[in-house]
């Protein structure tokens, strides 16, 4: 019955994890921002105990920062951390995708070509939110075809801390025709095996997407209200 129950408290945690996760991520929980653990166990019809582990669990990926005094706020990075940990998994991209050219099989590849071609369609239709979602699940679908567990494992703990920027970067991206190309050319690459060129298309391509909204994001912002103050947050 214990194991039973530690499951179950363990996927509640978890699901609340997500959900105030996706909320940073949407940039509706914003950087500055404090997340008051009794309001929000009371929206989310929980305890407040789930709901401080979930917290914790957010701090660990670099998404929420706790303090005796603050409690939980919604990290605030700068721009300087952005370009440096958007530089890191560059790195991790470049070379999780060529090992993906030589551990990938031809049915690993055929997947990922029908997960782009999904990602076209959603392009096509002007569908960002789709989009976004695809293509975040080719980038982690390629690293995790290097078969690196250490590379995998790294990768995602730095990609969560970077995913509110990667979403907003989507949403304001006024080349999106650019970057759908650049995907065009990084899954050329795959499908020819060349590990040097994707290299070169991943690094080029992530390189395009962080360093614009980084310098975007260098201007002062304003103070963030409280959740649960007249904004609606």
């Amino acid at each position: 019955m214990e194991d039973i129950e530690s499951t179950n408290r363990a996927g509640l945690v978890e699901k609340v994890a997500d959900y105030l996760r996706e909320h940073i991520v949407m940039d509706h929980f914003q950087p500055g921002q404090r997340l008051p653990e009794r309001t929000l166990a009371e929206k989310l019809n929980v305890s407040r105990t789930p709901m401080r582990e979930a917290l914790k669990i957010l701090a660990t990926e670099g998404l929420v920062v706790i303090s005796p005094h603050r409690g939980a706020v919604v990290a605030d990075v700068s721009a300087e951390d952005m370009k440096e940990k958007a530089h890191v998994l560059s790195i991790l991209e470049q070379a999780a995708a060529e090992l993906a050219c030589s551990r990938a099989t031809d049915d690993d590849i055929a997947e990922l070509q029908a997960l782009h071609y999904e990602m076209k369609a959603a392009f096509l239709r002007r569908d960002r939110q789709n989009y976004f979602r695809l293509n975040q699940e080719i980038h982690n679908r390629i690293v995790s075809l290097s078969g690196n567990s250490s590379l995998v494992e790294i990768h995602r703990n730095l990609s969560r801390q970077l995913y509110r920027v990667r979403y907003l970067s989507n949403q304001k991206n006024d080349k999106w025709s650019v970057a759908m190309a650049e995907h065009e050319a990084i899954m050329a690459a795959l499908e020819a095996r060349d590990g040097e060129r994707i290299g070169k298309e991943l690094r080029n391509h992530l390189g395009k997407t962080w360093m614009k909204y980084a310098q975007e994001e260098s201007s002062p912002q304003a103070e963030q209200p409280e959740l649960g103050s007249h904004s609606g947050q």
